[in-house]
């Protein structure tokens, strides 16, 4: 199937939709919006939550204040699935009270046709279904449900690419910018080929202009997001001249004007040697790749449909840290994949052991209706469980050792807001990706005129800021610091 791009011209026909439901929905409506997944959900949302307050609806902090609801769901682990139905019941009792709430569900568990059928069933008061291709598509198919329709269920069939769709910024240091959708790879454990199509790139130009625009607001930082970023532009006519993701993160890197660049994710088996130069040429590319392993068994590997080894892997990491010193690695790693020996396990801690991992997204296999693996005989769930927890203490100890070596060292950090876990504490992350939480000289508040102990209002206005933070202090999921001074505001370059 071929891909079809909207364009900014094209997308502004959804205007006259927004036009027309700001007058259907009155004023003074609210909207809440639930993510379950990835940050490509995070930022579907977001285009979601810019649609509707172009309809002049307000943000409702609480379920229960809201007259629409959007659900963004993720088929990718069974327990988002499980929530979103758990959400889904407590929606049911609320519109007991609230006979006029609307309620839209959207995103990857809509692109297969079980769940679809389970809400028509057991959830008819759900007035809208549509998927992630068809977000772009909203205000039409709102519009459709306001203007008398009992239930729109839209899930389109295309493969899109929709420019022009207003964005409300989650956060306003950090952007999400998606330079393209779907996947490829078909590993075996994964829906996500059959929940987001294929890959289908942005033209770079468009990127680009987006990322120049956000640094243009003020944006200290953007994530360019896709299934597998290093497949980006490979779908596209070589004769179009758009290239592949190192020419466009160098770009990027050159001509944005970001003071900071994040990229996830990246696929193993295509992360390329010209990679790993662009980053070590460019000081506002992050000192960080997510690099998925999955499994360290080369058994288990090709069941997954990986299409690399753990040798490769393993190389790749020592090239990574050879033209990259100061880079950290994280990674993700799937416990108890059907088939799993405890020989293979053995394989995957060997592995973690040697690749000394900053960080691991470690999770226990689920199978996910529709990929070739449900299919097969499962791993116990009590010896599954049991492999996890000596898999999440090895992890534990490469995480400590990985920031204990950072202990001295003054790193520059983004300052995202107050600490979760204390009101006096201030947390961001280094280039690295390394969560770091610091202190500030009550002189330097005085010198911001934050002098009282209004800790909320502290951290808003630090928001974005870039801080020289020294390391004073190392734990396994974070480092602990202390300001050293604070960059002045500003665009790069």
């Amino acid at each position: 199937m071929s891909t079809q791009y909207i364009s900014t011209e094209e997308s502004l026909r959804q205007a006259g939709f927004l036009v027309k439901n700001r007058e259907l929905l009155g004023d003074g409506k609210k909207y809440h919006i639930i993510t379950f997944g990835c940050q490509l959900n995070d930022n579907d949302s977001e285009k979601m939550a810019g649609q509707m307050e172009a309809m002049n609806l307000l943000e409702a902090e609480e379920l229960a204040e809201a007259d629409l609801v959007v659900i963004n769901t993720c088929s990718i682990r069974e327990n988002a699935a499980g929530r979103f139905f758990g959400h889904l019941g407590i929606i049911k009792n609320l519109r007991k009270d609230k006979p006029n709430l609307l309620v839209a569900v959207c995103g990857c568990m809509m692109k297969q046709e079980v769940h679809v059928d389970k809400i028509r069933r057991s959830y008819p008061f759900v007035d809208m279904v549509f998927g992630p291709q068809d977000i772009y598509r909203f205000p039409e198919l709102l519009n459709r449900r306001l203007e008398g329709s009992r239930r729109v269920y839209d899930v389109g069939m295309e493969d899109t690419v929709a420019e022009g769709v207003p964005v409300r910024r989650e956060r306003k240091f950090r952007a999400l910018s998606t330079i393209m959708y779907g996947c490829n790879n078909f590993c075996s454990y994964c829906v996500v080929p059959y929940a987001r199509g294929r890959e289908r790139s942005r033209h770079q130009a468009e990127v680009l202009a987006e990322l120049k625009a956000l640094a243009d607001e003020g944006f200290s930082e953007v994530m360019l997001l896709g299934q597998n970023v290093n497949s980006y532009g490979k779908d596209l006519p070589a004769s179009n001249e758009q290239g592949n993701f190192v020419e466009l993160l160098t770009k990027a890197a050159e001509q944005s004007g970001l003071k900071r660049i994040r990229f996830m994710s990246s696929h193993p088996k295509d992360i390329s040697l010209d990679l790993l130069d662009t980053i070590a040429a460019h000081p506002n590319i992050e000192r960080h790749i997510h690099f998925a392993l999955q499994s360290g068994s080369n058994e288990i590997l090709k069941a997954m449909n990986r299409k690399y080894t753990a040798e490769h892997f393993l190389n790749l990491l020592a090239e990574a840290r050879k033209r990259i010193p100061d880079i950290s690695i994280t990674t993700d790693i799937i416990v108890g994949f059907p088939g799993e020996t405890e020989e293979d396990f053995q394989d995957t801690l060997r592995v973690v052991r040697e690749a000394g991992f900053d960080q691991a997204f470690t999770f226990q296999y689920s199978p996910r209706p529709g990929t070739p693996a449900a299919k097969l005989e499962e791993v116990p769930a009590d010896v599954m469980t049991e492999r996890f927890n000596r898999l999440v203490e090895v992890q534990n100890e490469n995480s400590l050792r990985a920031h204990e070596r950072l202990v001295g060292e003054t790193v520059e950090v983004l300052i995202e807001g107050l600490s979760d876990h204390s009101e006096s504490s201030l947390t961001g992350r280094d280039s690295a990706y390394h969560l770091i939480n610091f202190t500030l000289d009550e002189e330097v508040f005085a010198e911001l005129g934050l002098a009282e102990t209004d800790w909320v209002r502290r951290g808003q206005a630090l928001e974005g800021r870039f801080a020289q933070v020294k390391i004073t202090d190392a734990k396994t999921f974070s480092l602990q610091g202390e300001l050293v001074g604070l960059a002045p505001q500003g665009r790069v370059g």
